[in-house]
């Protein structure tokens, strides 16, 4: 099983302990704001396809490049005014921005999925001290097998990926629960690409424009977490549930109650007071919960579709999408 580093007791053994692994050209599993990350050199195509290996993800699926700062992601990609200011505004943070790649970009085409474009992020904390500690960005996904439920503490990804990489470092629980936000700028309009941790409101502000979203699943995979089925437990997953049937575990939401709450194989809240934030930082630990229960199908009440709420019912709509 992998080796955990609790990086709040040992920084900079982890910081050291890192770079050896990931300058082997290993993967390792690191904690960030949204959720833990499956991080690998970015610029190394065989460190990058062992992400793609260890996961079980399909090569067309490209991969977010972290990087430690705006002014490294500028020396790997070129960005228009709209992504600038949206980088300057929210970086570091739950922001992807698409932007297009420079002729001379060091990022690996396994990364890109072949694309010319690049999903740049700036996290928060101890991984973008780890990126700057490294030298090179760092490929990272979730941190877990391709479609399942992604990862927000080292116990999950110990669970799932821990008997195929060699070191998971380890913060605690995630802050914010779900992936990034993911964003594009393209023909003058400003695309979303996957709702995420920043509120797309929040994003419109800064931006001066409305986003774009799609009015149907695109056929193209422009960036992580568009794939159609995705997030997804072993139980079947039911949305919009005002009951609870036989066999089912229960996932709600606020105070209202669900009838038959009281027959489920596990019943959990997400927020009793209604709290987006703290639904986000719950949802995938619930879902894990939920699904080890043992029921067939796990059952969510409606989560109203604003603000972070829009991010969590993305994320349910793939989990629930048919399986291939």
């Amino acid at each position: 099983m992998a080796e955990i580093i609790d990086i709040t007791e040992n920084r900079q053994q982890a910081i050291d302990a890192a770079c050896k692994v990931l300058g082997d050209g290993l993967p390792i599993a690191i904690p960030t704001e949204t959720v833990y990350g499956l991080a690998a050199d970015a610029t190394n195509p065989a460190a990058i396809a062992r992400i793609y290996e260890t996961k079980g993800r399909p090569q067309f699926n490209p991969l977010i490049c972290h990087m430690a700062d705006l002014d490294m992601a500028e020396t790997y990609a070129d960005f228009d005014p709209l992504s600038r200011a949206l980088a300057e505004a929210f970086w570091p943070g739950p922001l992807t921005i698409v932007v297009a790649l420079k002729a001379t970009s060091g990022i690996h085409a396994l990364a890109t999925a072949g694309l010319d474009t690049v999903g740049i992020r700036v996290p928060k904390g101890f991984a973008g001290e780890l990126i700057r500690a490294f030298g090179h960005p760092l490929a990272a996904p979730s941190a877990n097998t391709s479609g399942k439920i992604s990862a927000t503490s080292a116990a999950h990804v110990q669970a799932d990926l821990g008997d195929k990489i060699k070191l998971i470092l380890d913060a605690g629980a995630s802050d914010v629960g779900v992936e990034s936000t993911i964003v594009k700028v393209e023909d003058g309009k400003l695309r979303l690409l996957r709702p995420g941790g920043l509120p797309a409101d929040e994003i419109e502000r800064v931006a001066g424009v409305k986003l774009v979203r799609p009015k149907v699943a695109s056929a193209a995979i422009e960036a992580p977490g568009m794939m159609v089925s995705h997030y997804a437990p072993g139980a079947a997953v039911r949305l919009d549930a005002i009951e609870v049937r036989d066999g089912e575990a229960l996932i709600a939401f606020g105070p209202s109650p669900i009838a038959n709450a009281d027959k489920a194989k596990v019943a959990l809240n997400l927020s009793e007071s209604g709290d987006l934030a703290e639904a986000a930082t719950n949802l995938f630990d619930y879902m894990k919960r939920a699904d080890a229960s043992g029921a067939a199908t796990i059952a969510f009440s409606a989560i109203p579709d604003v603000g972070l709420g829009e991010a969590i019912n993305d994320r349910l709509r793939r989990a629930a999408a048919p399986r291939e």
